[in-house]
């Protein structure tokens, strides 16, 4: 399986379970799967804070849990793409994490034949969050995952309600805001699929500093929105860094907070430093007290600052 490089990390934000999830799916998806790091956060304005990071497959997560504040719901899932001509043993694999994934959650798409793919099921799992499972063929180019090899998880993005219609230039916008880009396959609804737009997308791919996204158009009536549930970890190595993305991704003042932001299309992001992964991950307990009391207050992120209240300097 081809591990890429990721300096954009999915965060999945849980009420009170990132423990016990990262868990869960590091036990679903084994072939290396792990839990990698661990760090309470204490004296948030959620009281203790846990972050979790995990690899599932080598696909890093980061996990948080925060409180009731968000909800998961499908307009962001993750596409798990089983290879059928690269793997012998792909729709057995499928079925196996299908049933895993499907165990106290609730079937979207159930797990069966459709036109795009021989096997294909859509589940919310037992914490809300949801995955779709996909038999590809690269060798059909009618169907998703046509050609070059893919990233066995990608996150997906339903584009629904006020910006149905614009996962097309939101691939374009994040290719024009990111480095290391590619287009991907783009099929689209055609006649007859009422009340998708005729030529408007049905299945798209983008690769965005080595991490793949899918994305899709779909103008049937949904209760839900992109939300703060899943936002886009962006690691970065400056301030300067920092500021590219923010003034490139921020279209939302409100929504700006601890380094998170929302795009114009309502696609949460956290534009973060690299130094505070190390920050966090090494430090002793006051150490990281005194940099999660420095960066609440703050809406874009400060490397300085955040390295004087690392160590214990006045500012």
């Amino acid at each position: 399986m081809t591990i890429f490089n990721h300096k954009i990390t999915p965060n999945l934000w849980f009420d009170k379970h990132a423990r016990e999830a990262g868990e869960f799916y590091v036990s679903a998806f084994g072939n290396g799967s792990k839990i990698t790091n661990i760090t309470t956060l204490r004296d948030t304005p959620s009281g203790d804070v846990d972050i979790v990071s995990f690899e599932l497959a080598g696909q890093p997560f980061m996990a948080i849990s925060a409180g009731p504040l968000f909800k998961f719901n499908p307009s962001v899932s993750f596409i798990v793409n089983f290879d059928s001509s690269r793997d012998k043993t792909a729709r057995k694999n499928l079925d196996a994490l299908w049933e895993k994934l499907s165990d106290g959650g609730t079937a979207l798409m159930p797990l069966d034949k459709y036109p795009f793919s021989d096997r294909f099921g859509w589940v919310a799992d037992k914490y809300g969050l949801s995955w779709q499972l996909i038999l590809s063929n690269p060798a059909d180019a009618e169907r998703p995952f046509a050609g070059e090899e893919r990233a066995f998880i990608a996150p997906f993005l339903m584009f629904v309600g006020k910006v149905c219609g614009k996962a097309e230039e939101a691939a374009h916008f994040y290719r024009s805001v990111f480095k290391n880009v590619k287009p991907g396959n783009v099929l689209r609804y055609g006649k007859g699929q009422e009340p998708d737009k005729e030529g408007t997308i049905m299945f798209s791919d983008f690769m965005l500093e080595g991490q793949w996204f899918a994305a899709m158009d779909s103008a049937h009536e949904h209760n839900f929105a992109f939300n703060e549930a899943i936002s886009f970890i962006v690691r970065c190595d400056n301030q300067n860094e920092i500021d590219y993305y923010w003034e490139k991704l921020s279209a939302v003042a409100e929504a700006e907070q601890c380094g998170w932001l929302k795009d114009q299309y309502g696609l949460s992001w956290q534009i973060a430093p690299t130094a505070m992964d190390a920050m966090m991950s090494r430090g002793t307990p006051e150490q990281i007290d005194r940099v999660t009391q420095a960066f609440l207050p703050m809406k874009k992120y400060d490397i300085a600052k955040l390295e004087q209240a690392f160590k214990g300097e006045r500012r």
